[in-house]
């Protein structure tokens, strides 16, 4: 699904140019679920829901129907009389302290508005007036308290594209980025490449050249699970500083022949779910390669990635294709597309047709403006990138996270 992406500060009101619906009720695990077609993972978990198209209108009274709408399941009162046997007094059932404190954060309400001209508005009465947020602004914090969600364990999205230059590597350090100073930290991003990326020399460069390699070469002293410590590994990751994530990078040695098997891909995994609550593994161009194979095996989510152009778009869809062949169920539903533009000029109908095929083959298409910043192919300046960028990514990674 194509979404446009506001300047976060902009004077004029947005509330058409809504990235999310407005109410945000729960977040429930889609994955419990048949997603309905094209579409957008945040919507569907964070917004209105469908009509339930499964149940009948009401039959004429005295008229027996088997389409009948079954009726519906009383809810449950914290403070209703609990069950009893026959003869005994109902015992009443008090709201318990947890039942308050859920009830409460039910019923918290987003702050007043910072953007545009509400923002102006409070701003300049000194608070005496307080309108609220606008469209875009309550997307954009109902966006970030998708990527705050708990999670129940370590997760781990693999980003896809047996071609080069298809933004894999720029994506993941976005995504990081994202992710990092949204959730607070408790991120890495791997390269697993199986001979030599570039995460490491995008990211921010660290006093030491360690990488996967070495890891693998030390990974006996992470064996104590009781004195390895999280400390320990960054005499490997590199951290990203104000960004809050790590990387770890891939092979830097021009003496090494040798390449990162499945078992190497596991053993590492293995470690980094022990001490990150997210891993974003940016792949290789070898599909046919143990790691790669590995990394798909293990994602709770696929992120195919692409720019506006159809040798990138193709090669995605082909991996598709050949992902489909070899039996991994339910593609679809734990896959979304990030469609990068590649200049400033893009062809209108080839990114149309980019967003449509891939709508119809993946859970959500998110689409990413381009950023001059990120054309040196240096060191990613992550507080350089744009608010489009920023924003772009931020519903990207919102998406990412309902479906994880």
């Amino acid at each position: 699904m194509t979404q446009e992406h506001p300047h976060p500060h902009s004077d004029e009101d947005t509330s058409e140019r809504l990235y999310a619906p407005d109410d945000l009720a729960s977040y429930t695990d889609t994955r419990l679920r048949p997603a309905p077609p094209h579409g957008d993972p945040l919507t569907d978990a964070l917004g209105e829901r469908a009509p339930d198209h499964r149940r009948a209108p009401t039959h004429v009274r005295g008229e027996p129907s088997a389409t009948a709408a079954p009726a519906p399941e009383p809810t449950e009162d914290p403070a209703a009389p609990g069950p009893s046997r026959a003869g005994e007094p109902a015992v009443p059932r008090f709201m318990s302290a947890t039942d308050f404190l859920d009830r409460r954060a039910e019923q918290v309400e987003d702050g007043p508005a910072t953007w545009g001209w509400r923002g102006r508005v409070r701003r300049w009465s000194g608070g005496l007036v307080t309108p609220r947020m606008g469209a875009a602004e309550r997307a954009h914090e109902q966006a970030r308290r998708a990527i705050q969600r708990d999670f129940e364990g370590p997760r781990t999205i693999a980003f896809l594209n047996p071609k080069g230059g298809a933004a894999k590597t720029t994506g993941v350090l976005a995504a990081g980025f994202t992710f990092g100073t949204v959730r607070g930290g408790g991120v890495v991003a791997w390269d697993n490449n199986e001979t030599r990326g570039t995460l490491g020399i995008r990211g921010t460069r660290s006093t030491h050249r360690n990488t996967t390699r070495e890891l693998l070469e030390d990974l006996a002293r992470f064996s104590d699970v009781y004195q390895a410590r999280i400390g320990d590994l960054g005499a490997f990751v590199r951290s990203q500083g104000d960004a809050h994530f790590d990387v770890l990078a891939s092979d830097e040695r021009p003496d090494v022949t040798g390449t990162i098997r499945a078992q190497d891909f596991t053993a590492v995994h293995q470690l980094l779910q022990r001490f990150y609550r997210v891993i974003l593994v940016d792949t290789g161009n070898n599909m046919r390669a143990e790691n790669w194979l590995a990394a798909a095996d293990a994602a709770d989510l696929l992120v195919v990635t692409s720019t506006v152009r159809e040798d990138t778009g193709y090669s995605g869809l082909w991996m598709l294709d050949a992902l489909q062949d070899a039996g991994y169920a339910d593609l679809k539903h734990k896959t979304v597309t990030v469609l990068s533009d590649p200049s400033s000029h893009v062809d209108v109908q080839l990114a149309h047709d980019l967003t449509q095929v891939y709508e119809q083959r993946t859970k959500a298409v998110y689409r990413v403006p381009y950023d001059p910043v990120l054309v040196p192919g240096s060191v990613v300046p992550y507080a350089q990138l744009s608010s489009e960028t920023r924003a772009a990514w931020l519903q990207a990674c919102a998406g990412m996270s309902v479906l994880l």
